[in-house]
């Protein structure tokens, strides 16, 4: 696959046979000739754990301090007073039950996080095969099935992100736009990496992290010397 003038330009910058603190990495990344949007910088770590097996899961949300840059729109679903709640909390979208066929047939996707109080979990259960391929679906673990709806929404729309293995026990996620700065994206960096080195699973053994880069968008990746 031809790579774009851009992308070989970033790749001058860096040396893929060297591991760098996190703050030069990030230095780099901001010296990459610009696009005409704002990049997500994105954190890619290869865990040693087995995905597989239930009691190697790694999984949890951490609340970024700098946010991702990303206005977050969030889906409630919930009734009577829990649903007034969740209008006031700021949810884009509330509804129950007549939501199921717009999103089953319509094929409705305008949201990027879904929450449910624990009543709606019956209804929402009838999505799964929809949300849950898109990683859309509530789970008690990521906070997103609760009655405290307020809290929910305010920590999503604030920088709240979810962390989570995919098939090959890697974690993927953004961490922020590029114009944050160096020192932003640091500060985002090490919670995120605080989190998922605390949810270290019991029966993890070996060494735990194995590799950690970050990248762009569309740049090439680097290597982080992660102790």
């Amino acid at each position: 696959m031809k790579k774009s003038k851009r992308y070989v330009e970033s790749a001058k910058l860096v040396d893929s046979n060297k591991e760098y603190e996190i703050k030069e990495a990030l230095e780099i990344i901001e010296k990459m000739p610009k696009t005409k949007f704002d990049q997500t910088v994105e954190l890619h770590v290869k865990l040693g754990v087995d995905s597989k097996h239930a009691d190697q899961q790694v999984r949890g949300t951490v609340v970024l301090p700098n946010g991702t840059g990303k206005t977050q729109k969030v889906l409630v679903f919930a009734k009577g007073p829990k649903a007034e709640e969740a209008e006031k909390a700021g949810a884009d979208y509330v509804g129950a039950e007549e939501l199921i066929p717009k999103i089953q047939n319509e094929n409705w996707f305008d949201y990027d996080v879904v929450v449910a109080t624990p009543d709606m979990m019956g209804v929402v259960g009838r999505l799964g095969k929809v949300l849950g391929p898109k990683g859309l679906m509530p789970n008690p673990k990521s906070g997103t099935v609760t009655m405290d709806v307020t809290k929910a929404i305010k920590e999503i729309k604030s920088g709240k992100v979810e962390y989570r293995l995919d098939k090959t026990n890697i974690i993927h996620l953004g961490f922020g736009k590029v114009s944050f700065g160096a020192e932003k994206l640091a500060e985002n960096y090490d919670v995120i990496m605080g989190a998922i080195i605390k949810a270290k699973p019991a029966a993890a053994k070996g060494q735990y992290i194995r590799s950690v880069s970050v990248s762009t968008t569309m740049g090439p990746g680097l290597y982080i010397n992660q102790k």
